[in-house]
């Protein structure tokens, strides 16, 4: 018998409203023959209340003990989910990581899976049990704790599980029904893709789509699991939602899939730094140690022994970026002539695999930026996307311009 994995989100088991709606989606693929594992995240707004009571109660908190406290909504869930299939007549049980068990290291709050052993399951499968409803977002470490995984774990939990049960699909059920072009929100000629390949997905992922957290689609991409993200508020059908799978499965699509952005960036240059060997060794170790998130680097052309260095992070990081540029000046590891920050950037980003067999989609995206007056700052390139830099006042104009220019609104190739 196949096996299918169905993860439902926060805002899909809300409620028992909602848990029984999707009690009823578990339902019909229990009907069409599937041995379904579901993976439940926590009910909505759960996890941010949880980790509040952490924060009130410990500060200074030990991360073994947050882990136990946050990990329990999604404990509740997967109770209630079974209770539910068992109402309508369907052998389900609950369990939670440590039983699986979904085993982790040891890095409490961001554990990262290292095995999952299914003997557990199938056998539970094999006594007749029909759908095994798993709390998502944990697993258990090397010294029997419970860890965490991070914001957006369930995904993850739901892609590994695909992959170690070899199941035929993995359906990410959330309040989106798939993945658009772009964010609806900004323009309404945003289209539903019905595929996108797991490159592409992952680059919009990284870059700021919220739809698939970025770890899940790595997984898939590694292990070749067939992702299907849809809405749990839609009605169902085989077509529907955006199926994320490999390359060679798409028949055609655009040069550029999709157009993502970043709204909350900030763009760092430190101006006349020595031109040495090792200059970027000792800019950019500090600022990792320091965990400042770095991402678009730009160094310039060399003058008199001298040249600047531009970098982009998160606007919530530049306190701790300067501080990190600091001390290493202070420790005499870096010289420069001064540290110029500007915190009202966003990132724009085109993405598509069609890039790699296409020329011109750079000069496109920067005419089309240039026929509505809006300077770039900073430019980085990859096989399959084109990042930009410009002032976050033109985030919006600047997404529906290059959601128009490359005619992302019409199906097929483009």
């Amino acid at each position: 018998m196949s096996r299918l994995v169905m993860k439902f989100g926060g805002t899909s088991v809300a409620n028992l409203d909602r848990i029984k709606r999707a009690a009823k989606r578990v339902a019909r693929e229990v009907a069409n023959g599937h041995e379904v594992i579901v993976i439940v995240s926590a009910m909505s707004g759960k996890t941010n209340e949880l980790v509040g009571w952490v924060d009130e109660t410990s500060p200074l908190y030990d991360a073994r003990e947050y882990d136990a406290v946050v990990s329990s909504g999604e404990n509740v869930t997967a109770g209630l989910m079974a209770l539910t299939l068992q109402e309508m007549d369907i052998p389900a049980r609950s369990w939670q990581g440590w039983q699986v068990p979904l085993k982790t290291n040891g890095a409490h709050g961001s554990a990262r899976i290292e095995e999952i052993p299914t003997d557990n399951l199938d056998a539970k499968f094999a006594e007749g049990m029909q759908v095994a409803v798993v709390a998502g977002f944990q697993g258990i470490s090397p010294e029997g704790r419970i860890t965490t995984l991070g914001r957006g774990g369930s995904d993850t939990t739901a892609v590994a599980f695909a992959a170690a049960f070899d199941a035929v699909r993995c359906d990410i059920y959330t309040d989106v029904d798939g993945v658009y072009t772009t964010d609806p929100r900004i323009t309404s000629k945003a289209r539903k893709l019905d595929r996108i390949a797991f490159e592409e997905m992952l680059e919009l992922a990284s870059l700021g789509a919220k739809v698939l957290q970025t770890r899940s689609v790595e997984l898939a991409m590694r292990y070749g699991v067939k992702l299907r993200v849809l809405s749990s508020f839609e009605e169902y059908s085989e077509t529907a939602g955006t199926l994320v799978c490999a390359e060679d499965e798409i028949m055609e699509s655009h040069v550029v899939n999709g157009v993502a952005y970043s709204r909350d960036e900030a763009k760092m240059t430190l101006v006349n730094v020595d031109d040495r060997p090792g200059v970027a060794a000792a800019i950019f170790v500090p600022l990792a140690q320091a965990g400042v998130n770095v991402d678009m680097i730009v160094q310039n052309i060399s003058e008199g022994g001298k040249t600047d260095m531009t970098f982009s992070c998160p606007v919530d990081q530049v306190a701790r970026a300067e501080k990190a540029i600091k001390d290493a000046t202070d420790r005499g590891e870096l010289s420069y002539g001064d540290l110029v920050v500007d915190s009202d950037v966003c990132k724009i980003s085109v993405v598509g695999i069609g890039m790699r067999s296409h020329t011109g989609v750079a000069a496109k995206m920067f005419e089309a930026l240039m026929g509505d007056n809006i300077n770039i700052k900073v430019i980085t390139t990859s096989e399959i996307k084109v990042s930009v830099l410009v002032d976050r006042k033109y985030l919006e104009l600047a997404v529906q311009t290059l959601h128009d220019a490359f005619e992302l609104e019409k199906a097929g190739d483009a």
